[in-house]
Order: structure tokens, then C-alpha cells, then sequence
């Protein structure tokens, strides 16, 4: 049931008055802790690299749409949330939305979840070529979803029709970052402090990211004096973000009366969260859109953690967080207030409580969780990558001509030089495999049949007879060797082995490299009878993006199916 405001609103200070007591401020600690988080802000914010993937991956999400859809009616995909509002990180997800309109006639659900049905069609069609992986369409979800990963960067990608709620959002939070540099901030350091404890995620009925920037904005709202305006008074003129970022100038410096710092602003975020846990099933509600907090229910029900919507107050932008994980957000919440007092109290050295907060890789479990640090853990991002679905749009080339007059029978395989050869198996047979650093291809000759047969580890191939698609004569009463998907064509011989010698069953690039010389080096069958292949020219994919292949000419490296990049 839920309470009055008023009184909803005098429990809630009096209950944030009495939690600030317990846990007070070191001035020379405090001071510490910001240069930390600044420190932690600047080592995990996006690099110029993390900014090129995106656009790129935008981009070819609309070749993509251009391919699908053909010169007429091709929709638009356009990037919104966390990388819009420009709070993100190299981890974060990129938030895709198709649009076919301007967003005055609103698409049927029934038409979103058909357009996402073709988007899934053909990326599954790239997900066997191995641009992309995890290919999953959500359509139970109240936005339908269509989520991929890109194999070259690990971005994954939630792709959604018209959705222009999500747009306007990630608008409006972008312009009013520019009030006060400490909200953006705080807010990528509140996002980070959730991932570092498994706490933002809707899909795990924790807090999505949204909440946790509109709390951030609340905290501000309700400082005293305040940082940031209540947002009803920036979306007096209207909610489109023009109108938005023109009153948004005229607050310019609103906040420039509260002298508080990034750490004290963290600090007591996490005391004011841990101080109303009790008054949420009271129906206290966090409301962006008046600054305050207001008491509500949603359908006549009160949520775990309310957060108006501030374009659509009839919404709770909270309402995934279930009722279990509530207490495990609420755990995660008090452990670290604790670890803040202890730390301002002396009990814990600086590093370490950077790592309770935030994670490292060698960081433990939360004590009495499970909840792992190292979600938190910013890799490093130094080098560009590029994203495997490029590959599959911007780039067009021939198709290479084999020494007979024909093109090559399948694709070029060339592991990229970022992926360990050993760690991929061997692509299918009918494709033109590229001999390894150690061989040179000037030496490699053209098999009667339409791929490199690989021979015998160790084999006397002088003595044998070539036999179309197979090497030699093998002795009586040798088992017969299997067929396996490996190095070319299966062995066609008679039953037997290869000249006696088990032929290699692992089908890696680990498995032993042959010897320049060993390809039809046999007595019965002169070299010079055999046509050597023009190999084609090799294409490096740290200059090609990865997701362009599966688009253009055959001849560029097409990573084996259900394997992603390490």
C-alpha cells in the first residue's frame, strides 16, 4: 500500500539524515577518493578506437538494410542510448533502432517483429560464415529485440524497430549533460559500479542502465543546493531534443553554488540508495521529471524500485528488477557503504577499495554474494579493431584465378594475424588453403581434385603411386581410414592408411605443417604434370573490418563457424 507523499517524503529525509550520521567523511580521505575516481573515469572511458568500431558497425548496419530492402523504402539504423548519451565504455552494449518513418504513424508490433525476423535471416546467414555470433531475437520482450554479436570486437548489438522513445531519451540526456560535467560522471562511474557487481542488467531483472542514469540525475536534483533543474523545466517548450537544448542554455552553471566533489557525490548516491530501501514497497517513487521523490504504483502495484519515466510518467523505467534481485542489489549497495567508512576511517588502503567498487582481474567475490569483481575490468583498448561484419559490405573484390583458367572453388582462408592459428579448427573442404608462414606457395601444386589434399605426417611420398584425391597405395591390412572434415577432400583409396602412417585426426591448425617439398613430389607423377596454382593475394584483416567479408568477392578469410574471436 502506498503511503502519502508528505509522508512518504519525511521518511525518506529523515531516514537519508540518519544513515549520512553513521557513515561520515574524512576530508583527507575524501580527497583521495576523488582523485581515484577521476583516475577510474579516465583509464575506462571510450577511446577514439571505441568510437570508430561503433560508427563503423552503424554503418554497416545500414548497407545491410540496403541489401535487404533493396533502392526503395530502406530504412534507417540509428545508434541511441548509452553510446548516445555518450556514457559508455569499450564493454557496452550499442543500442540499434530501425527506422522506416519520422515516427508519426507508429509501426504495428506485428510489422517490428517481421522486420526483425529478416534482420535474423540474414544474420544468421553471417553467424555460420563466423562474422557474428549469438544471433538471438527476443520478440516476447515489450520492445522487441533482435541481439547479435560482432565477432571482430565483441560489441554486442540489441537492435529494436522505430524506437523513438529510446532515441528521445538518449537525446535529452546527452544535452542536458553539458549543465554540469559531473553528472555525465557520475553516472558513467555508477554504470560502472553496477557492472563491476552484476547489477545492470534488465535481462537479469537487475537495474538496465537507464535507471542508474536517472538516479544519478535525481541525486543531483535533490542536493542541497541543488546541481541539476527538476527536468519538467527543460521540457516546458517540448520533449524534442531542439527545444530541450535551447532552454538548456539558459541553465548553464545551475549547479555552480554546490561545491560538493565527484566522491562525495558517490558516496552519498550509495547512502541515499541504502537509507529507502524499506520505503519502496511504501511506493516511494524517484522522479527525474519534478526532482523530488513522489509517491506512485504502477497498475495499482507498488515495484521493487520505482523510477518515473521522465517523457512517459506512466512508466516505471525499473519495473525488470525482481523481487530476488532487489536484495542482491541492496547487498551489493551496503557492502559498499561499508567499504566506504572503512576506507574513510583508515581500515583499507585506497587500491584496494577501488577494487571492491569497481573490480580488477584478480579482485575475489563479494563475501557472502558470489558476486564476482571482474565484470568491471576495463580491457585495453589501445589497439583499433575493426568489426567482422564490415568485411561483409565495403569491400568488393575478384575472385582469384586458379593456373587452369578457372576461379578458385571457394573461399580464400587466411587467419587473421590478431587470432591464434591454433585455436581455429580447419575450414571445409573445397576451399583454397593457404599454406602457413612456413611454406612457400611458389612450391604447392594443384591435386587432380578441387582442394589441397594434406599429406602423411612423415610419409615417404617418393614411394607411393598418386591416386586422384589420395596419396598413395596403402599396405594390406591396414584399417581403413575414416573420412573427417579436415585438410581437403576425404582419403578415396582402397582400405588402408596413409603409406602406413596414421593420417592426423585433429582437425586444428595446430596439426603439423608439411614440408615444401612433399606436395606431389612422387616418382609416378612428374611435378611439371600438375599445374601450380596462382594463389591469391593475401587481405589482412586488421585493415578490412571483419563484418564486410561476408558481403564481397569469395577471396577474403571467412572464419570457421561457432567460433568467435580470442
Amino acid at each position: 500500500m502506498a503511503l502519502r507523499i508528505k509522508v512518504l517524503r519525511a521518511k525518506a529525509a529523515n531516514s537519508e539524515q540518519k544513515e549520512e550520521l553513521k557513515h561520515k567523511l574524512n576530508p583527507a580521505r575524501i580527497s583521495t577518493f576523488d582523485e581515484m575516481l577521476y583516475n577510474v573515469y579516465a583509464t575506462r572511458c571510450p577511446k577514439p578506437s571505441d568510437y570508430d568500431v561503433r560508427k563503423d558497425l552503424v554503418r554497416v548496419f545500414n548497407e545491410i538494410a540496403k541489401e535487404l530492402y533493396g533502392d526503395s523504402n530502406v530504412p534507417a539504423v540509428v545508434v541511441f542510448g548509452s553510446f548516445s548519451m555518450d556514457i559508455f565504455d569499450a564493454k557496452s552494449d550499442l543500442d540499434l533502432s530501425v527506422n522506416f518513418g519520422n515516427g508519426s504513424v507508429e509501426l504495428p508490433r506485428e510489422k517490428k517483429i517481421q522486420t526483425l525476423r529478416k534482420f535474423a535471416k540474414k544474420l544468421y546467414a553471417l553467424q555460420k560464415s563466423g562474422h557474428v555470433t549469438g544471433v538471438l531475437p527476443v520478440i516476447s520482450a515489450k520492445v522487441p529485440i533482435l541481439k547479435v554479436v560482432d565477432c571482430g570486437t565483441d560489441v554486442e548489438c540489441d537492435i529494436s524497430i522505430e524506437n523513438w522513445d529510446g532515441i528521445l531519451k538518449s537525446q535529452i540526456i546527452n544535452v542536458i549533460s553539458t549543465i554540469d560535467d559531473r553528472f555525465p560522471k557520475l553516472s558513467f562511474l555508477m554504470k560502472a559500479w553496477a557492472k563491476a557487481h552484476n547489477i545492470n542488467s534488465s535481462k537479469d531483472k537487475t537495474m538496465n542502465s537507464l535507471s542508474i542514469v536517472l538516479l544519478a540525475a535525481f541525486h543531483m536534483q535533490t542536493r542541497n543546493p541543488p546541481i541539476l533543474p527538476p527536468f519538467s523545466a527543460l521540457l516546458k517548450d517540448g520533449s524534442d531534443a531542439k527545444s530541450v537544448k535551447r532552454l538548456c542554455r539558459n541553465f548553464a552553471g545551475y549547479g555552480r553554488d554546490n561545491k560538493e566533489t565527484l566522491a562525495e557525490l558517490f558516496f552519498s548516491l550509495l547512502v541515499k540508495l541504502s537509507a529507502v530501501e524499506i520505503l519502496w514497497p511504501k511506493g516511494l517513487c524517484a522522479s527525474a521529471y519534478e526532482g523530488s521523490w513522489v509517491s506512485k504504483t504502477w497498475d495499482s502495484k507498488v515495484s521493487c524500485i520505482s523510477i518515473e519515466d521522465f517523457t512517459d510518467r506512466s512508466q516505471n523505467v525499473a519495473r525488470a528488477v525482481g523481487v530476488s534481485q532487489v536484495k542482491t542489489i541492496y547487498k551489493c549497495i551496503q557492502l559498499s557503504v561499508r567499504h566506504l567508512s572503512a576506507f574513510m576511517d583508515g581500515q583499507i588502503e585506497g587500491s584496494r577499495l577501488i577494487e571492491l567498487l569497481f573490480g580488477s582481474s584478480t579482485a575475489p567475490a563479494i563475501v557472502g554474494t558470489g558476486i564476482p569483481h571482474t565484470a568491471g575490468v576495463a580491457s585495453g583498448r589501445g589497439k583499433k579493431r575493426r568489426p567482422m561484419l564490415a568485411n561483409s559490405v565495403l569491400e568488393k573484390r575478384p575472385r582469384p584465378v586458379d593456373s587452369l583458367g578457372g576461379t578458385s572453388t571457394g573461399s580464400c582462408i587466411i587467419p587473421p594475424p590478431v587470432v591464434d592459428q591454433r585455436t581455429r579448427t580447419h575450414p571445409p573442404t573445397g576451399n583454397w588453403i593457404r599454406p602457413l608462414a612456413v611454406v612457400e606457395a611458389q612450391t604447392w601444386t594443384h591435386p587432380t581434385t578441387a582442394s589441397w589434399i594434406r599429406p602423411p605426417v612423415g610419409a615417404e611420398h617418393q614411394t607411393s603411386t598418386h591416386i586422384a584425391g589420395s596419396w598413395g597405395q596403402p599396405p594390406i591390412g591396414i584399417k581403413q581410414h575414416q573420412p573427417i572434415t579436415g585438410w581437403g577432400v576425404p582419403h578415396q583409396s582402397p582400405p588402408g592408411a596413409w603409406d602406413g602412417r596414421v593420417f592426423p585426426s585433429v582437425p586444428t591448425w595446430e596439426t603439423q605443417i608439411p614440408q615444401a617439398s612433399a606436395w606431389n613430389r612422387s616418382a609416378d607423377v612428374p611435378v611439371t604434370s600438375v599445374p601450380a596454382l596462382n594463389f591469391p593475394t593475401v587481405h589482412h584483416a586488421s585493415s578490412v573490418p571483419l563484418l564486410q567479408q561476408s558481403l564481397s568477392g569469395n577471396n577474403h578469410w571467412v572464419p570457421p563457424s561457432n567460433h568467435r574471436r580470442r
